[in-house]
Formats: C-alpha cells, sequence, structure tokens
C-alpha cells in the first residue's frame, strides 16, 4: 500500500516570472497561437521567440502587438534552444516534439510538449484570474475540459471587488506589527470569514 503522499496529483505548483526567462515556442498554428496567447495574457512582457515552418495569421496579429516577441519564419532547428529557459512544443509533428523534448533535456531546458503529458516538464493549467488573484488548476495532464469548467466556476463564483480585497489586506498586512506569527495570527482572525457561507 502506498502512502497517501504518494497517491493522485504529484506536480509541485509553482508561479514562473517569464519575464525574467527566456521561452522559445515551435509551432505557428492553432496550438501555437493557444499557447502564445496563454504565456501573453498572463506574462505580457515575456520575452519569446517563435519558430514555425509556417506561420498563421493569427500568430503574426498577435505578435505584432509585443515588441518582445520575435517570430522566426522557418524550421526549428536545434540551436533555437540556445539561451532559453523554457521551451513549448506545439507543432502536428510527434515525432518533432520528441526531438525537441530530448534536445531541450540535454540542454536542462524546461519543455511542455502540447497534447503529450508523458513528454512534458510541466503543464500549463487552467488559469483563473481577477487582479492580483491568479488560480491554476491542473488535473495532471488527464482533462483540460474539466480544468476549463473550474475556470468558468471559479471565475462566476470570485466576486468583481477581489482586486479591492486584496488592495485592502495589503494595506493591512503592511501595518500590522509583531513577528511572522503574531502577522499571521491577525491575518487569519482578518480573513476568518471570507468565504463561508
Amino acid at each position: 500500500m502506498s502512502s497517501p503522499e504518494r497517491e493522485g496529483n504529484l506536480l509541485f505548483p509553482v508561479f514562473l516570472k517569464l519575464e525574467e526567462l527566456n521561452l522559445l515556442i515551435v509551432g505557428g498554428g492553432n496550438v501555437g497561437l493557444e499557447k502564445l496567447s496563454a504565456v501573453l495574457r498572463n506574462s505580457p512582457g515575456a520575452p519569446v521567440t517563435l519558430v514555425s515552418r509556417e506561420m498563421g495569421e493569427g500568430v503574426k496579429e498577435l505578435a505584432a502587438g509585443y515588441p518582445n516577441v520575435q517570430l522566426l519564419e522557418r524550421p526549428y532547428a536545434p540551436e533555437d534552444l540556445d539561451g532559453k529557459d523554457v521551451v513549448i512544443a506545439a507543432t502536428d509533428d510527434p515525432q518533432l516534439h520528441v526531438r525537441i523534448k530530448a534536445e531541450a533535456k540535454a540542454r536542462r531546458v524546461l519543455a511542455n510538449v502540447a497534447d503529450t503529458p508523458h513528454l512534458c516538464d510541466f503543464y500549463l493549467g487552467s488559469v483563473v484570474k481577477k487582479g492580483d488573484l491568479k488560480i491554476a488548476i491542473s488535473t495532471n495532464g488527464k482533462s483540460p475540459t474539466l480544468a476549463k469548467r473550474m475556470r468558468e466556476f471559479l471565475e462566476a463564483a470570485l466576486p468583481d471587488t477581489t482586486q479591492e480585497l486584496l488592495d485592502n489586506l495589503g494595506q493591512i498586512r503592511a501595518r500590522i506589527e509583531g513577528d511572522f506569527q503574531a502577522k499571521l495570527k491577525a491575518l487569519n482572525e482578518v480573513t476568518a470569514g471570507f468565504l463561508k457561507p
């Protein structure tokens, strides 16, 4: 029998500061557009290089509004990974994806391979965003559709005043005196009733 700590979703959730990393996206079709849109929606200043043999009009239109996005209309080359921290493979070529993953691993570049969970170092979860509050949802790669439905549910459930609440809590936090434990206790008391039905 396995321990409870070894069951279920074992992914470690993190929020990357993509604006401080170098990102490569391989693929300029609909999936590449979806990944580029997700990146720019969450980190509009992220330095992105997108390489694709053919570049869709949607990708070109989106990238035109972001000077930090470089489009290279040509086939992927292993050298495209040089100086990159993260790569997203988003083509319709499974063999190319396997190659990108292997080359990324050799360079210690984190890789996400669209629709191929076993090749991914990380997954792109569904994201709920209300002002400064951001919640990422993971189904461990099993059901992006359920993650999308959960996102829709949470977006509807969270009040439009979420940012105002966060701003007020930030001000309260700044005024609380004492050590970490005292501040934690005070903030727990302030927020205790927030999510009660």
